[in-house]
């Protein structure tokens, strides 16, 4: 899920390049699912991935449920950080992508196409989530298991901000100055959202003149950005020491807000909603395909959609809906999706990050 590890976890990724392994054999070729999906699994399966997505709470009952499984784990930052790691030789079984970020894991065959007779519950998934761009390749083979998304919008502190904040172009408000954080880990989100400040109607496919439009406004209130957030622990550092107390992103982001003590609200933008969307796949490095299959399914069950959608995200299998309460119910739903802008990368998203890191580096 897209909640960046931050500067401990990619410690920990350095540490565990040897246990989860290195320089092994690759294959793109299609990953062999087992007989059956009940079929026992056995082995050390290697997971990368964003760090909630590996955290205790979410892999304790697949380990229960699976004791000859050794489960190692190492986490990134982005699509982009995992590319560049398993391109260099970094090894794993299973990596989450993120179907805004998958190009650069596409591009360079880290990923294996997946049988969908194997994951017997890839029907439940929504359609608009099961089709979105990016779960197959040109050749319609199946690429990524979409899990979970995440609407984008603003988080602000109710104490601090007690009438609230409801437009992105709130972010820019000189009465804000000094008191705001955007998120900085990636391109994408910010400068969408800033276009869509703007007025711009397409925030993802944007010509020269307006994505200069957008650094130049970003660039012109930089004064008053007190930090570019770079991972979710980062975003809750800066809100939890007072030092901001408005930003944009995710629902998620806003629970783990709420359960650091921090009084937050996360609201949708009235300019529009963005949306990721993210899921796991097999990587080319794979040598445990049987358990990765496991891992997969077990991540689609109704207890794990659930306990997503208990964290604050959406949820790609309405039926799993049917173990949370109303309230988690009203939030996890995908229908409160409909009309978003689903985040895709854009065509020339290398103009966007070199805009980015200049900005960034000015």
């Amino acid at each position: 899920m897209r909640a960046a590890a931050g500067t401990a976890a990619l410690l920990a990724l350095a540490l565990a390049g040897g246990a989860l392994g290195c320089g092994g054999t690759r294959t793109t070729a299609v990953a062999t699912a087992p007989a059956s999906a009940d079929a026992p699994a056995t082995g050390t399966l290697r997971v990368f991935a964003y760090e909630d997505s590996v955290d205790e709470e979410m892999l304790a009952p697949f380990k229960a449920a699976n004791p000859d499984v050794t489960v190692k784990t190492a986490t990134f930052d982005s699509n982009e950080e995992a590319a560049a790691k398993l391109r260099g030789g970094f090894e794993a079984d299973v990596v989450e992508v993120c179907l805004d970020e998958i190009r650069p894991l596409t591009a360079t065959g880290q990923l294996r196409p997946l049988e969908e007779a194997g994951i017997p519950g890839f029907e439940r998934i929504v359609p608009s989530m099961r089709d979105a761009d990016g779960v197959r390749d040109a050749e319609g083979r199946l690429m990524v298991v979409p899990l979970e998304a995440g609407p984008e919008g603003l988080i602000y502190n109710t104490e601090k901000l007690p009438r609230g904040i409801d437009e992105f172009a709130d972010l820019y408000d000189p009465a804000l100055a000094g008191n705001v954080a955007l998120e900085g880990d990636i391109p994408l989100p910010t400068i969408a959202e800033t276009a869509l400040a703007l007025g711009i109607r397409d925030p993802l496919t944007l010509s020269d003149a307006q994505l200069d439009r957008v650094m130049a406004h970003i660039a012109e209130h930089r004064d008053g950005i007190r930090a570019f957030w770079q991972s979710d622990a980062d975003a809750v550092n800066l809100m939890k020491s007072g030092e901001v107390i408005a930003m944009n992103g995710g629902r998620g982001l806003a629970f783990q807000l709420r359960e650091a003590g921090v009084p937050v609200r996360w609201v949708r933008a009235r300019e529009g909603l963005i949306t990721w969307v993210c899921g796991f796949g097999i990587a080319s490095s794979a040598k445990n395909v049987p358990a990765a299959y496991k891992l997969v399914n077990y991540l689609l069950s109704k207890p794990a959609q659930a306990l997503r959608a208990r964290n604050g995200y959406v949820v790609t299998t309405p039926d799993a809906l049917s173990l949370v309460g109303p309230e988690v119910r009203r939030t996890a739903d995908p229908a409160v999706l409909e009309g978003a802008i689903a985040e895709e990368e854009p065509q020339d998203y290398d103009r966007w990050t070199r805009a980015w890191a200049r900005l960034q580096a000015g």
